[in-house]
């Protein structure tokens, strides 16, 4: 009968396969390729903006991501969509509303690492560059 090992030199089995030179490459390979799909879908977009996508990695994974340093959280919108609503502006004394249009994701991320869409809740934008 066969035997399973916990660990292999006091590292357990799963990490000690994940940090093997060969996984590691394919995991820099794997990510390399998504970034490229995610760049291309990106950049089919209309609108030119700070977005970028990055990888960066972490102690065994590589993590592909949507960046958008405008402070203002647009990455989050840019890959889900956003819900359309309003917020009140105080310009020279005056109370003014400005209002946005809802917007659909693009899933740059999702539709580059060929998961499937899952149903997610529009983002709701806070005037002061937060999530709500």
């Amino acid at each position: 009968m066969p035997s399973v090992f916990r660990s292999i030199n006091g590292v357990q089995t799963e990490k000690y396969i994940a940090k093997m030179r060969g996984v590691q490459a394919d995991l820099r390979g794997r990510a390399f390729e998504i970034k490229a799909r995610a760049e291309a879908i990106l950049a089919e977009h209309r609108h030119d903006g700070d977005a970028k996508i990055e990888i960066d990695k972490g102690w065994v994974d590589h993590y592909v991501i949507l960046n958008d340093k405008r402070g203002q959280y647009a990455a989050k919108s840019i890959e889900w969509g956003r819900a359309a609503g309003s917020y009140i502006k105080v310009v020279n004394g005056e109370e003014i509303e400005v209002t946005y249009g809802a917007m659909e994701g693009l899933y740059v991320l999702t539709r580059a690492s060929n998961l499937p869409k899952k149903k997610r809740p529009k983002v709701e934008v806070d005037p002061r560059g937060r999530p709500s």
